[in-house]
């Protein structure tokens, strides 16, 4: 197999180009892969990566509603137009339409593995086409700007580096809200409700968060499936998509069962439970006696994941000093909830380890800005403070709106102080709940930080393109 590209694309923008019905500037490019069978077989099958690495662009959008001022087009070896290429959203702008790459920059994926198969000697050709449009309005801003991309076709696949992954995430930010991203200085928007730890949390129905860990395959198995609660003092904190399973927990000391169809989210037709205790003889709810910690999530659970990964993860002070009801499940807010779990108001009882569980102030930070104001949970004797109480005045109104409520019960971190056998967890309908420790058994979803210095390769954060961690 041989490869052969074109030149370089490369334009800039002078003033004659923006004179009212002008047209057009284009540049135009090809890649080329070359397969010839070996006279024994006369048979030959081998796969190949195109990319268009974009080296220099300083364009900008010049219309309020950010119409596309460069279009990529692309066809492909069919003859056909490619129309879906991940990361890039298709536009007609100026009579053309295309792939917007406007403000784009780096590398972005042509023919991902693309097979090519020859019984003799066969050709496929790639036509890549960079489009400057016209707009016949004010497009002087970009006077003078310039675009310039390579075409790249090899066998092997490129890997990109991003640069620092909390700093990804944290630069992504713009608005609260916008890309699912809040950040939490206590002076924004939403102020008084705000952790005020300066992290940057995602919140919402269904932000994209996805990272694949622990697998380095092309489509990333639903079992390696992660998503960022947030940014915290530099580090990337994860936890488990979907529910683990006994395959990375061990053996349930609870029992399994099928989740509700009613609330569930995800894919598992059986979820395992386990006590928060680890046992159902431990009836004390410190986490440091707990075998689901020890034994369960940083036994089994970081074994199973291997060193190569299980060293990307930072150790970490747990604070698990817990709080009492009223702190953090009755008349709680998220923010009260903060203070009280890990905040100003904590007890700083912590605990060294790299594997935990979500926080409750996660759970609530996780859900639509409108409902940091709601408490996890209201009934008669304790209603919010309003006087009201019932499914549409507490967490369970926020199901639809949290993408961290995954649908059946399980476990939080974080213990009841105020008595020596319950810990926090959150009901299938989204309510914020209790169990008994070595009694009541609850779904998993492992809980983690990232080491600081961990870089991102690739990736748009959904869940058919999680971001990819360079290792």
């Amino acid at each position: 197999m041989s490869f052969q590209v074109g030149s370089a694309i490369s334009l800039t923008a002078n003033q004659e180009d923006f004179g009212q019905g002008t047209g057009n500037k284009s540049g135009e490019t090809f890649a080329r892969a070359t397969l010839t069978a070996n006279n024994a077989t006369n048979n030959a099958t081998r796969n190949y990566y195109v990319y268009l690495d974009i080296t220099s662009n300083n364009f900008e959008y010049t219309t309020a509603d950010e119409q596309a001022e460069l279009l990529l087009k692309i066809i492909n070896p069919d003859g056909t137009e490619v129309t879906s290429i991940s990361g890039l959203t298709r536009k007609t702008s100026g009579g053309e339409t295309g792939f917007d790459i406007t403000v784009s920059t780096g590398l972005i994926t042509i023919a991902d593995n693309y097979e090519i198969v020859s019984t003799g000697t066969v050709t496929q050709d790639w036509t890549v086409e960079v489009i400057f449009v016209n707009l016949n309005s004010d497009q002087n801003a970009n006077t003078g700007k310039s675009f310039t991309a390579n075409l790249i076709i090899q066998e092997e696949a490129v890997v990109t580096n991003l640069g620092n992954f909390a700093d990804y995430i944290a630069n992504l930010y713009t608005t609260d809200g916008e890309n699912g991203l809040y950040l939490h200085d206590g002076t924004g928007t939403y102020g008084t409700l705000e952790a005020g730890d300066n992290s940057y949390r995602y919140s919402g129905a269904n932000p994209n968060n996805y990272v694949c860990f622990g697998s380095n395959e092309e489509t990333c198995p639903a079992d390696n499936l992660y998503r960022i609660i947030g940014v915290f003092d530099g580090q990337v904190k994860l936890i488990k998509s979907d529910y683990a399973g006994e395959s990375v927990l061990g053996t349930a000391p609870a029992s399994s069962g099928t989740p509700s169809s009613t609330y569930y989210k995800g894919s598992l037709s059986s979820i395992p439970n386990y006590y928060w205790g680890g046992s159902s003889s431990n009836r004390r709810n410190e986490w440091s006696s707990s075998a689901l910690n020890t034994s369960v999530l940083n036994g089994t659970y970081i074994t199973t994941l291997g060193s190569e990964w299980s060293e990307l993860i930072a150790t970490t002070n747990w604070q698990v000093g817990g709080a009492s009801y009223l702190q953090v499940m009755y008349n709680s807010t998220a923010k009260n909830a903060y203070n009280y779990e890990m905040g100003t108001n904590s007890t700083n009882t912590t605990y060294e380890a790299k594997i935990g569980l979500m926080y409750l102030n996660e759970y609530y930070y996780g859900a639509s800005s409108i409902y940091w104001s709601y408490p996890g949970y209201t009934d008669s004797a304790y209603p919010d403070i309003d006087g009201n109480y019932g499914a549409e005045y507490d967490y369970r109104a926020a199901i639809n709106d949290n993408w961290m409520h995954m649908g059946t019960s399980e476990w939080t971190i974080s213990r009841a102080s105020d008595y020596s056998n319950y810990a926090f967890g959150l009901g299938s309908a989204g309510l914020v709940g209790n169990g008994v420790v070595n009694l009541d058994g609850h779904a998993v979803r492992p809980t983690f930080y990232l080491e600081s210095n961990i870089e991102i390769s690739s990736g748009t954060g959904t869940s058919s393109d999680p971001y990819r961690l360079s290792i």
